[in-house]
């Protein structure tokens, strides 16, 4: 495939020759590890160093022997999609003593190690910083005791450190995500999901434990993913007392006529006195005080297991690729660091200042001083801890507000998953800012004929967890029924527009700016959130619905590859959605491991074909067994998924055969992930948020008139930040003929693709992490927490 120019081309700056690095997994498993290894293996042998497994963490450092086995390529075929670790993680008490430190450094000097790239938590990172200080000490240890020669110390004479962190609790400070958290979540809402539909049968109310001895991170997320009545989590216990409010809570819900209530207890709960709050305890609370049916339900190591999501499969590529780039470049004097994303940039901190901070929060709870935990857990955990108490707990209406402003909801294109969460965010953040809340069925189209009507709080119970939109949505523009739209924006009074949608509701926003030359009643501040599977708005590196529709890729592409388990060599050759955006074919390709993809953004033609098909045959003959090819659905007019089948079948014949599948909708539906959940939820109430402070400041002499570019804008995420764009400053940035943005951050990783399924390619670093310290390094926008 035809490659994009690099500014920095890594391979020519950053050898790996004569290097040897060495990667392990330690701690507790987490989904996604085994990602982490593929990646680093396969950057390691494609810069030219060697790489070592290391079996069963540090136990296998010091044992030795054939713990401590050379990778090839072939070796990590086939375990991206492979929950745990394939190479097995083990807890170490020998490691902790000096005794078995000085084995390990044996071990690895016998072999030229001196690059470790650790996955593990803070424990297993806190670990090797301590081997590496030790290091040179060791060495010259082993010399005395005539276990190596002089020369040795000399030539391994600095031992180098790139931690990654596997952990589906997320309890490791300065880094968004870790690695297996996203998967954990999944298996937590499948669950949750399932449970909902029992206990609505029978009225029921469900306590579920969760993991999480000393981090909430899981039950959090998973209560604001789910809407869930109640949370108990370690870092904020409930106030004393909190066993009648919570009671109150339920009986009021009940009492509006919902059928069944959620709990979510962290494994590690407490009350303000340090005493534990099992979910035992709490079934027993609402039973004895309510009567309520009650089950308990603790889901344990199933939250572990499992395929890992694409979002992990896709953390941890990259965060395996900059192991290897951080371990190219680090110097003796390069403190050791800890890989991770900052929003979808890579960041790399020094590992000890996340260690220390880590164990700060854990200081903090000892001490009781629970403001100072939520703080040190970071901007996203204190964001998702305000948004749940803002949308799970209702205010009583003679403490709202009151703003005398009516603002309408709707949503505007293709359906995505995530749309009804978004709205149900908005409604409940704008009647607890004092607004009345109006919703609007079929979009534009909709509004024109009059379908709006006022919404409750109650109305939009139970919606983050339904696929699709229930507002229903249309892709009409509205500069058809623009006089119709604005009557109903005068009849209704109309003081302000949240618009959930696509490039379609960027088009009607321009559209909608351009009429308030002629129409007052669009004078008004309007935002919109971008909710498409395509990706593709421009002013916005992810879309709400994005994450679900990779997700139907990912688990497809496994179990297509899967059903040739067995069988003799096969390629499949996949046709994903997303119009002329190849977003959704490229970082799916990522996740299932594809050997080739092709998109618009990267024009290709039949001597690319011919090249792919040639290397594919190659692979084939020498070590697998299935290949993967996705195509996106508007890449070429010529080349179809039709040709691209029967090219691959005749050039391929003798060596493998083809099947075609064209994936079509099931990509839009099914229940949203648990990502886009979170992301609809958070960038809907900042979004509503805005609305509230553009009333205020458009508010003149008894009504609301807003016609400056900025107060017509879209909220998307930028690199590391939320931000505010006007449309109208979008469209210099905006390919309107192919409905794509003219940059897109998702092409550069393109190359890492390839390299990962064997292809000479550049590679761009010059946008890799540089060590940044972990105080200060979000921005002060990134109080939406992207990344969850």
């Amino acid at each position: 495939m035809a490659q994009p120019d690099s500014k920095k081309i890594f391979f020519e700056n950053l050898s790996g020759a004569g290097k040897a690095i060495a990667v392990l997994t330690s701690g507790g498993d987490a989904q996604g590890m085994n990602a982490a290894v593929r990646a680093v293996v396969r950057m390691g042998l494609y810069v030219g160093a060697k790489v070592y497994f290391i079996h069963e963490g540090y136990q296998g450092m010091v044992d030795g022997g054939d713990n401590i086995k050379e990778a090839s390529w072939e070796s990590v075929s086939s375990m991206l999609q492979i929950g745990g670790t394939v190479i097995g993680s083990a807890r170490c008490k020998e490691f902790r003593a000096h005794e078995g430190r000085l084995k390990a450094a044996h071990n690895l000097v016998q072999r030229g190690i001196t690059n470790l790239c650790v996955i593990g938590g803070d424990g297993s990172l806190t670990g090797a910083n301590l081997f590496r200080e030790e290091w040179s000490g060791l060495l010259t240890e082993l010399v005395e005791q005539g276990a190596i020669e002089e020369e040795s110390v000399q030539k391994y004479s600095a031992l180098h450190i790139v931690g990654m962190v596997g952990s589906i609790d997320n309890d490791f400070c300065g880094t968004d995500m870790t690695i297996g958290t996203d998967s954990a979540l999944h298996r937590i809402i499948e669950v949750v999901d399932a449970i909902m539909t029992t206990a609505q049968s029978h009225q029921r109310t469900f306590v579920l434990e969760v993991m999480g001895r000393h981090c909430g991170y899981l039950a959090l997320v998973s209560a604001l993913a789910c809407g869930a009545d109640w949370v108990l989590i370690p870092e904020m216990p409930p106030e004393d007392g909190w066993e009648d409010k919570m009671c109150q809570k339920l009986s009021a819900t009940r009492s509006r006529g919902t059928r069944l209530n959620i709990i979510i207890v962290a494994e590690g709960a407490i009350d303000r006195h340090g005493k534990p709050i099992t979910s035992s305890l709490v079934k027993d609370l609402v039973v004895k005080n309510l009567g309520f049916d009650t089950r308990v339900t603790i889901l344990g190591h199933v939250q572990r297991g499992g395929t890992p999501s694409a979002f992990d499969r896709i953390l941890a590529s990259r965060m395996g690729v900059e192991a290897v780039l951080a371990l190219l470049e680090t110097t003796a004097n390069t403190p050791a660091c800890v890989v991770s994303l900052s929003g979808n940039q890579s960041v790399r901190l020094p590992l000890m200042e996340c260690v220390q901070m880590t164990q700060a929060v854990q200081k903090a709870m000892d001490e009781k001083r629970f403001e100072d935990a939520v703080k040190l857990r970071g901007r996203s955990f204190q964001n998702n801890l305000r948004t749940y108490k803002l949308l799970a707990h209702r205010k009583p209406e003679s403490d709202l507000p009151v703003s005398n402003f009516n603002v309408a909801v709707l949503n505007v294109g293709a359906p995505a998953a995530g749309m009804n969460a978004a709205v149900r965010s908005a409604v409940r953040v704008g009647i607890s800012q004092g607004h009345k809340m109006f919703a609007v069925s079929d979009g534009f189209e909709g509004f024109s004929k009059g379908q709006i009507k006022e919404v409750k709080w109650a109305d939009v119970g139970g919606w983050t967890g339904q696929g699709g939109s229930l507002l229903g949505t249309k892709r009409t523009l509205p500069a058809k029924h623009v006089e119709k739209i604005a009557e109903q924006m005068k009849k209704h009074n109309i003081s302000a527009l949240l618009v959930i949608g696509g490039f379609e509701a960027l088009l009607s926003l321009l559209e909608l700016q351009t009429a308030r030359g002629r129409y007052d009643e669009f004078c008004v501040p309007m935002v919109m959130v971008p909710a498409t599977v395509s990706n593709n708005v421009p002013g916005s590196d992810l879309s709400i619905g994005a994450d679900t529709a990779l997700n139907a890729i990912t688990s497809t592409c496994d179990r297509i590859k899967q059903s040739a388990s067995g069988t003799k060599r096969r390629v499949f050759i996949i046709e994903t959605m997303g119009g002329y955006c190849g977003y959704l074919a490229s970082v799916g390709g990522l996740a299932s491991g594809a050997d080739a993809v092709y998109i618009y953004e990267e024009p290709f033609d039949i001597r690319d074909l011919q090249a792919n098909v040639e290397h594919l045959t190659e692979k084939m003959k020498t070590s697998i067994q299935r290949g993967l090819v996705l195509r996106n659905e508007n890449s070429n007019d010529n080349y179809t998924t039709d040709f691209i089948y029967q090219l691959y079948s005749e050039e391929g014949k003798g060596v493998f055969d083809c099947r075609k599948n064209v994936l079509g909708h099931m990509q839009q539906g099914g229940a949203p992930s648990p990502f886009d959940r979170n992301f609809g939820t958070k960038i809907s109430a900042k979004a509503m948020q805005w609305v509230t402070n553009k009333l205020q400041e458009t508010f003149r002499q008894g009504r609301v008139f807003a016609n400056t570019e900025d107060t017509c804008c879209l909220l998307g995420m930028r690199r590391r930040a939320l931000v505010f764009q006007p449309v109208v400053q979008l469209k210099d940035e905006t390919d309107f003929v192919h409905r794509i943005p003219k940059e897109q951050w998702w092409l550069k990783l393109r190359p890492l693709m390839k390299i990962l399924a064997k292809y000479k390619t550049s590679y761009d670093v010059s946008d890799s992490g540089i060590l940044e310290h972990v105080v200060g390094s979000r921005p002060k926008e990134l109080d939406a927490a992207v990344a969850m």
